[in-house]
């Protein structure tokens, strides 16, 4: 009987829910699935799931040490930095096994009218000459623009947040991609809307937004991805898969 690999699959976006439906077929792999939790309708897993976090780098390390993990898999999404730099150095620090799959970023045709920010904070600085203003960041993002007044502002998000800048109009929209681009030009063109913000999330399920914004000539505030530790990082499904001990 051949030896059995425990994986722990750090979740959180579409590849991840492929990677658990694959990995969940080997009778090779005993696979953990982990979920922060934030979102109230995840995708359906099978396997062991666990939601909630570790509790910071030490109860990671206890986490993986209870559970004999020979390998973590992190499929977070590309802007969720800090666990990936934690998992990344409690994996470095126990010898353990560590792989990144990082999808794709977008890149901007010469159609594109990107303004590309560093981060956040950079991004609501960028703000001036725009009124009326998309923006799909997610809930937790949103605090960095709670200060700007006098616009209009239009919320898309998984889960309804807190948001009330001074002076502005807010108006939420929960919903949940793929986004077909018919749809996102409706909403651009019913709203108005002059600007769009959106994070380099890369992959297709929000990408129609991208190709709404060239088509009707709206710049995007496209903010780039944070920094990832130097390891083991795919940009494909297969190969990391196949690149696992069968």
């Amino acid at each position: 009987m051949a030896d059995v690999t425990s994986i722990l699959l750090i979740g959180g976006t579409q590849e991840a829910v492929q990677l658990n439906t694959a990995l969940a077929k080997r009778p090779d792999v005993r696979l953990i699935t982990s979920l922060a939790g934030r979102t109230t309708s995840p995708a359906a897993l099978q396997g062991e799931v666990v939601t909630g976090g570790f509790g910071g780098a030490d109860g990671l390390s206890r986490f993986l040490t209870k559970q004999k993990i020979d390998c973590v898999i992190d499929a977070s999404h590309p802007f969720a930095a800090a666990i990936t730099h934690t998992a990344y150095t409690v994996c470095k620090d126990q010898g353990i096994d560590f792989r990144r799959y990082q999808r794709p970023a977008w890149e901007p045709t010469v159609e594109d009218r990107w303004i590309v920010a560093g981060d956040m904070t950079a991004a609501a600085d960028r703000l001036d000459g725009f009124a009326r203003i998309f923006l799909t960041v997610g809930r937790q993002e949103l605090a960095a623009f709670e200060h700007i007044e006098n616009r209009f502002f239009l919320v898309r998000s998984i889960e309804t947040g807190e948001f009330a800048p001074p002076h502005s109009e807010v108006r939420f929209i929960r919903a949940r991609g793929p986004f077909t681009i018919a749809r996102e030009i409706a909403l651009l063109q019913d709203w108005k809307i002059d600007l769009l913000i959106a994070k380099n999330s890369g992959g297709n399920a929000t990408y129609a937004k991208i190709d709404a914004a060239r088509r009707l000539n709206i710049p995007v505030l496209m903010i780039d991805r944070p920094e990832r530790p130097d390891c083991h990082s795919y940009s494909s499904l297969d190969v990391l898969l196949t690149s696992l001990p069968a």
